[in-house]
């Protein structure tokens, strides 16, 4: 069904409900406010700057709350919203912006004012889209190499938002707060969209901020916390953490990048139970679900793939990977994305006869629940010997007072390459790490050399950048 319905819809069966709340100033909106300002500004898109379906709209601000009117605006109309990432450099930000070549981009609110309360949005009616038809272009991050545009439809976009909420078993009574930033797959899709298609409420802050993400957990009951690892984190190192009314959330929900198992037996202390996602921005991003009653006993896992969501891990071979052996994830099912914006080359490599090559590694235990294993192109080769970044860290990440750790492979002249990894904080002795993991992973695996740091390069959504490494200085 198309997005632009969505509100519409609870208008009529739940109109007074909240949907959105604007924590930095604390206005508050009902669905059927969402309704009207959305019909507004599509009005104000057509009318104004001759907006028409297919044309795409780029909004280059943080976390306000026109974007959600935007884009349930844009679905309206059958136009294209094109979060783009504002902490790039001007060069990033042109490419992007030449790539997807919109109709209007909006870096200022001072461009989001409608000036009068225009009597004529009413006449703006659903555009009728098809699955197929693009809602959103989100940029990948471009560690890779130029950034490609991951087309997110109005089917790939529905079947989240139900896959969602079955894993989730959301009901309108939930509510999530959104503080990751909207340029971001996470921010949008892993909880916000699909709580507007069931009719829960959306708390958007404009940034992370520890102390009032405590605060506004207890005061508005928050009951579903998405985050990243890092967030997460600098959530339970607050001050306020330990006395922090945490009663009304049924659970915390992680992905982003791995998350270190002592960060799950942490808030598991707090009464949280604690899950680990796994998703990506062309695909989802939820993708599979981890039991609640197994978030401790299968720590590290990421459960099973979600309702609407076929996987299968295949081998170098090409063959379908043996039990407890590592090979490419692939996924199938309607949340997959339309491929990449005007980039054919790079959709045909992802698409393998309708499957998507996410570029993970993944094994499956004797249980069948999926754990992750690391990044396809992370992966090195020492001595013959297959080595996966993600399994080392995860040994590193048990060594007593490790709080970040990353390895990448680097070149040797008897074994090819070998390990080195990076450890935060600098205060971490790299002899005695080495000796701790070499009698709980294999040799080949322990890294040769240990940079203590006093933190690890991170994107927006708390992964690694690996690219800037080289220019980190250890301590």
């Amino acid at each position: 069904m198309s997005l632009g319905l969505w509100l519409e819809k609870w208008n009529l069966f739940g109109p007074e409900r909240v949907a959105l709340v604007d924590a930095a100033s604390g206005q508050r909106w009902t669905y059927a406010d969402l309704h009207a300002r959305a019909q507004r500004r599509a009005a104000w898109l057509r009318d104004d700057h001759g907006v028409r379906p297919g044309d795409r709209v780029a909004w280059c601000l943080g976390n306000e709350p026109e974007f959600f009117e935007l884009l349930f605006a844009c679905a309206r109309l059958g136009a294209i919203l094109v979060p783009v990432n504002w902490r790039l450099a001007p060069p990033e930000i042109t490419y992007i912006l030449g790539h997807c070549r919109p109709r209007l981009t909006i870096e200022s609110a001072s461009q989001l004012v409608v000036t009068d309360e225009r009597g004529d949005f009413a006449d703006v009616h659903a555009y009728d889209a098809e699955d197929a038809t693009p809602l959103m272009i989100l940029y990948t991050s471009g560690t890779t190499g130029r950034p490609k545009g991951a087309v997110l439809t109005h089917g790939s976009m529905t079947a989240n938002s139900v896959n969602t909420t079955v894993a989730c078993d959301l009901t309108g009574d939930d509510s999530t707060l959104t503080f990751t930033p909207l340029f971001h797959t996470g921010a949008v899709n892993v909880l916000s969209v699909p709580l507007f298609h069931r009719g829960g409420k959306v708390v958007l802050m404009p940034r992370f901020d520890a102390t009032a993400i405590l605060r506004a957990i207890a005061e508005e009951q928050i009951s579903i916390l998405f985050g990243v690892p890092t967030t997460f984190e600098m959530l339970r190192d607050d001050s306020g953490f330990a006395r922090a009314d945490l009663s009304s959330v049924r659970f915390a929900l992680c992905g982003g990048a791995p998350c270190p198992i002592q960060l799950i037996h942490d808030y598991a202390r707090r009464g949280v139970v604690f899950r680990q996602g796994y998703g990506l921005t062309e695909v989802g991003p939820n993708c599979f679900s981890l039991p609640p009653e197994d978030a401790v006993r299968k720590a590290g896992t990421v459960g099973f793939p979600v309702r609407h969501c076929r996987a299968r891990i295949v081998a170098t071979s090409g063959a379908e990977a043996a039990q407890g052996e590592v090979g490419e994830l692939w996924l199938k099912g309607p949340h997959v994305c339309g491929g990449y914006w005007d980039d054919r080359t790079a959709t045909a490599l992802a698409k393998k006869g309708g499957w998507w090559a996410t570029g993970d590694l993944f094994s499956v235990d004797a249980d069948g629940y999926y754990q992750v294993v690391g990044r396809k192109k992370n992966m090195f080769i020492s001595g013959g010997e297959n080595v996966y970044p993600a399994e080392v860290e995860a040994a590193i990440l048990e060594y007593e007072g490790v709080r970040e750790a990353v390895v990448i492979g680097v070149p040797d002249a008897v074994w090819g390459e070998v390990g080195r990894a990076y450890v935060a904080p600098a205060s971490v002795q790299p002899d005695g790490l080495i000796e701790f993991l070499r009698v709980r992973i294999g040799r080949f695996k322990v890294p040769r050399t240990v940079v203590p740091v006093d933190a690890l390069p991170r994107n927006a959504m708390g992964k690694v950048v690996r690219d800037a490494l080289s220019s980190v200085v250890g301590v």
